[in-house]
């Protein structure tokens, strides 16, 4: 388990985080989707490095591990429209964080043409007028599936 006080972290941290490209890179990333700050891009920056790590373990793996581990991977990220059904372990290596990054509840929001800026589509996620098959959803990195998509609305006003 784990002391309950320290819970586990859910980002690292740049190695060289003063270099001018990544300083420009980060940015022009944050401003495009319109993320809070940098602490946000770090958590998608991680959270792709661990679907890439899982994806290079399964290279590793002996054949008839990978076929059944690799089908679990590659489907999971299909739902959540990263990759297509027939992709394959290169697929998977080859995902940028643009790519997590525009499955955003927040992007989708603005993508979608519900809010005009995706500071808008934050707000309008934050504030409880976003709504995803009945549910309220009020986390802007909320990462949609496939199958959700369609089901997300703006309701019609007034506190929740």
């Amino acid at each position: 388990m784990g002391d309950p006080k320290k819970p586990r972290s859910t980002y690292t941290t740049p190695r060289n985080p003063w270099g001018v490209d990544q300083l420009s890179r980060e940015l022009m990333l944050v401003g495009t989707y319109g993320l809070r700050n940098k602490r946000e891009l770090w958590k998608v920056e991680t959270e792709l490095s661990r679907i890439r790590k899982q994806a290079r373990r399964l290279l590793a793996a002996p054949p008839e591990t990978r076929t059944k581990q690799s089908s679990f991977l590659i489907d999971r990220l299909a739902r959540l429209g990263l990759v297509g059904p027939t992709a394959s372990i290169d697929d998977v290596l080859s995902l940028k964080v643009e790519d997590l990054l525009e499955r955003r509840l927040q992007t989708l929001v603005w993508r979608k043409g519900l809010a005009k800026s995706p500071y808008q589509a934050r707000q309008l996620v934050s504030h409880r007028h976003v709504v995803i098959s009945g549910n309220v959803v009020t986390k802007p990195n909320y990462l949609v599936a496939r199958a959700e998509e369609d089901a997300m609305t703006i309701s019609g006003g007034g506190a929740a």
